[in-house]
C-alpha cells in the first residue's frame, strides 16, 4: 500500500511538473501532455489507479481540488473588466453559452442517445472552456489583441458561470422529478432556490468579513493567504452539505466577491494561486484520466465520436456565429473564435463527480458522461491546441513570431532605441502613463501603450499585447524596480531588466534586494543620467550583423555601449553585468549598441588645396583645380 502511494505520488507530481516544463520549453499545449500521461499510466500500463489506492478519500480530494480551481476562476472575474471588454465578450457569455448548452443538449440526446436529463448535464458541462487551458495557449501563440481578448475573457467568464450552470442542472436532473409537476414546483424548486440562495450568501458574507479584517489590519500578513484558501474550501464543503454541486457555486461566488470588493492583499494570493493551480491542474488531470477504467473507454463508440464531431464542428461554430451577429467582428475573427474552444480541467472534474451522482440517481446512460466529456476534452485539446497557430496564421490573426520587447518609460533615448529595433522588424511596445511622452513615439510609428503597468489594467493590457522581455528605463530607479518585481512572476525573473539604479544600490547586502528590482541592464555605471547625457551629445542606437570578430568582441569595444544581441525568430539576449556567463553572440545575430556620431572631417587647409592642385596639374587634369590666391604681403 505504501509503495503504491509512493509510486502514485512520484508519477503524478513528477511527471505532471515535467510535462508542463516540456510544454513550456517546446511551446506545446500542456493539457495534451497531461492527458496523454494519465492515459498511459492508467488504462495503458495499469500502474496508476488513484481511486483504488486512495479509496473513499479519492472523490472528496478531487472535489476539494476542483474547489480551488473554481475559486481561482472566480478571482479572475472583475465586473469592471467585463464592462471594458465590450459587447462582443458579453455576447459570448450571455448568448453563446445558453445557445451552446441547448445545442449540446439536443446533440447528446439525438446523436449519443443519452436520456434527456443526462444530455442536459452534458450540454452544461461542455460550455466551460476555462482559463487554465486557454491562457497557456494564448501565451505560446501571439494573436492579435482583439481576438486574444475575446478568447481570454470568454474563458475567464465562462469558467465560473459554466460551473454554476452544471451544478444547478445536476441538482435538478438528479431529483428525477419532471419539471412542471406539483412535486417539482412545491418541493424541488423551492429547495433548489433555497440552496442556491444559501450558496450565494455563504459565498458573499465571508468576503465582507475578510475585507473588514484586512482593511482594519486585524489579520497578520502570513495568515492572509491561508485564511482565504481555508475559507474557500470551507464554503465549498458547507454548500455541498445542503445541495450536491452547490459548493461550486459558493467557492466561485466567494472568489468573485473578493475581487469585486477590491479586498487589499489579493495580489499575494494571486501569485501563490498561480503556482498552486499549476500543481493542482497537473495532479487533478493525471488522476482523473488515469482513473478511467478500460470499460469506460470501451464506451467510446461511434455515437460518442459523432457527438464529439458535432460539438466541435456544429454546436460551437453555430453558437458563436449566432451570438456575434452585428458585433463588428471580421469574418476571420468570428471563424477563429468559433473553432478554438478547448475544454479542460473543470469539465473533467465536474464530469467525474456528476457521473457518480447520475448513476446513483438511476440514469441508465449516466455511464456515457465520462467517455463523452473526455472525448470532447481530448478532441478539442489535440485539434484546437495544435491547429491554433497555423489557422491563426492562415487567417492573418497573428503577430510577428519575432521575440517582442516592452520598453517602459518614454524618453528621447528610449524612443530612439525603440525606433532602431522597430525599423529592423523587432516587435516593440513602448509603455508610459503620460500621453505627452508618447506623442513623439507615435509620430515615428512606434507601437505604444498608455497605461500604468503597476495597475491591474496595465498588466492585463500587456497580456493582450504579449512581450517576451521588458526593460524599464525611467529616471526613477525605485519605480523601475517596482515594475520589474511586479512583472517578474509573469515574464520570468531573467527577462525583466532595468537601467542601473546607481553603483552603491547594487550591493547585494546593503543595496536594493535582487527580488525588489530587475536584472541590471549593461554595466553598473549605465544609469539614466549617463545614457541621457550621451544622447544629448549625439550618441545614437545602431545595429550591425555579427561576424566572427564583432561577435567575439561584443561588450568589449571601446567608446561604445553594447546593449542587445538578437537571434531572429528565437530570442533576445540583453547584456548585463549580473550575467554568470558573458553574452556570446553567434555569427548572423543582430547586435544593438549605442555609439557616438562619426567625427567631422578635418578642416581643409591652404596647403591641402595647393597639394591637390599640384597633383591634378601634374596629371594633366585641370577640371578640379581650385585657384588659390597668394597670401598678401
Amino acid at each position: 500500500m505504501a509503495l503504491a502511494m509512493f509510486i502514485g505520488l512520484l508519477l503524478t507530481l513528477g511527471a505532471g511538473i515535467g510535462a508542463q516544463w516540456v510544454a513550456w520549453k517546446f511551446r506545446l499545449p500542456a493539457i495534451v501532455l497531461l492527458f496523454a500521461l494519465g492515459l498511459i499510466f492508467g488504462p495503458g500500463l495499469g500502474i496508476l489507479h488513484p481511486s483504488a489506492a486512495l479509496g473513499w478519500i479519492f472523490r472528496p480530494l478531487v472535489s476539494l481540488l476542483v474547489a480551488i480551481i473554481v475559486f481561482e476562476g472566480g478571482l479572475l472575474l472583475d465586473f469592471r473588466q467585463l464592462r471594458e471588454a465590450g459587447e462582443g465578450v458579453t455576447r459570448l457569455t450571455m448568448l453563446a453559452l445558453p445557445i451552446s448548452w441547448g445545442l449540446g443538449w439536443a446533440a447528446a440526446h439525438y446523436i449519443a442517445h443519452m436520456e434527456w436529463g443526462v444530455a442536459a448535464l452534458f450540454g452544461a458541462i461542455i460550455t466551460v472552456t476555462g482559463p487554465t487551458v486557454v491562457l497557456p495557449l494564448l501565451r505560446h501563440n501571439k494573436l492579435q489583441p482583439r481576438v486574444a481578448a475575446f478568447l481570454r475573457w470568454e474563458a475567464i467568464i465562462n469558467d465560473p458561470i459554466g460551473a454554476i450552470l452544471a451544478a444547478v442542472v445536476l441538482q435538478v436532473v438528479a431529483t428525477r422529478v419532471p419539471i412542471g409537476t406539483d412535486v417539482f414546483l412545491t418541493t424541488v424548486l423551492p429547495d433548489l432556490l433555497a440552496s442556491t440562495a444559501e450558496s450565494l450568501a455563504v459565498g458573499i458574507l465571508p468576503a465582507y468579513l475578510v475585507r473588514y479584517l484586512f482593511v482594519r489590519d486585524l489579520m497578520p500578513e502570513p495568515l492572509k493567504t491561508p485564511l482565504l484558501l481555508t475559507l474557500a474550501l470551507l464554503i465549498f464543503s458547507i454548500c455541498n452539505m445542503s445541495m450536491e454541486g452547490a459548493g461550486l457555486v459558493g467557492a466561485t461566488v466567494f472568489g468573485m466577491a473578493l475581487t469585486n470588493l477590491h479586498v487589499p492583499g489579493l495580489s499575494e494570493l494571486r501569485r501563490m494561486k498561480e503556482s498552486l493551480v499549476v500543481l493542482v491542474v497537473a495532479v487533478l488531470f493525471i488522476m482523473l484520466t488515469a482513473d478511467l477504467h478500460r470499460d469506460v473507454l470501451a464506451h467510446l463508440s461511434l455515437p460518442i465520436f459523432l457527438l464529439t464531431a458535432a460539438v466541435m464542428f456544429g454546436v460551437r461554430p453555430l453558437a458563436i456565429f449566432l451570438s456575434t451577429i452585428g458585433t463588428g467582428l471580421k469574418w476571420q475573427e468570428r471563424l477563429f473564435v468559433a473553432w478554438i474552444a478547448p475544454r479542460g480541467i473543470v469539465a473533467a472534474a465536474v464530469a467525474g463527480a456528476a457521473g457518480y451522482r447520475m448513476t446513483d440517481a438511476g440514469y441508465h446512460s449516466a455511464d456515457l458522461i465520462m467517455p463523452a466529456v473526455f472525448a470532447i476534452i481530448g478532441g478539442t485539446m489535440i485539434f484546437h491546441g495544435f491547429s491554433l497557430r497555423p489557422i491563426a496564421r492562415y487567417l492573418k490573426l497573428t503577430l510577428s513570431n519575432e521575440p517582442a520587447l516592452a520598453i517602459v518609460g518614454a524618453s528621447p533615448w528610449s524612443i530612439d532605441l525603440a525606433k532602431c529595433l522597430s525599423g529592423n522588424g523587432i516587435p516593440i511596445l513602448l509603455v508610459d502613463n503620460r500621453s505627452s511622452a508618447l506623442i513623439p513615439a507615435m509620430r515615428k510609428g512606434i507601437p505604444v501603450l498608455r497605461a500604468e503597468l503597476l495597475s491591474q489594467y496595465g498588466e492585463e493590457a500587456l497580456e493582450e499585447r504579449p512581450a517576451d522581455y521588458l526593460i524599464s528605463t525611467t529616471a526613477d530607479a525605485i519605480y523601475n524596480g517596482l515594475v520589474c518585481a511586479h512583472m517578474a512572476p509573469h515574464m520570468g525573473r531573467q527577462r525583466v531588466f532595468q537601467i542601473s539604479p546607481g553603483v552603491a544600490r547594487l550591493d547585494f547586502y546593503h543595496g536594493l534586494s535582487r527580488d525588489a528590482r530587475g536584472k541590471l541592464l549593461g554595466d553598473p555605471s549605465w544609469n539614466f543620467t549617463l545614457i541621457d547625457m550621451l544622447f544629448e551629445k549625439g550618441w545614437r542606437f545602431m545595429t550591425a550583423m555579427a561576424d566572427e570578430a564583432s561577435a567575439a568582441g561584443f561588450g568589449a569595444v571601446q567608446n561604445r555601449l553594447d546593449f542587445l544581441s538578437i537571434r531572429r525568430g528565437q530570442s533576445i539576449t540583453i547584456r548585463s553585468a549580473e550575467d554568470e556567463f558573458p553574452v556570446s553572440p553567434t555569427i548572423g545575430d543582430m547586435l544593438v549598441y549605442m555609439a557616438p556620431p562619426p567625427p567631422p572631417p578635418p578642416p581643409v587647409t591652404t596647403e591641402d588645396l595647393q597639394a591637390q592642385a599640384a597633383a591634378e596639374a601634374g596629371s594633366g587634369d585641370t577640371s578640379g583645380v581650385v585657384p588659390v590666391s597668394a597670401p598678401e604681403g
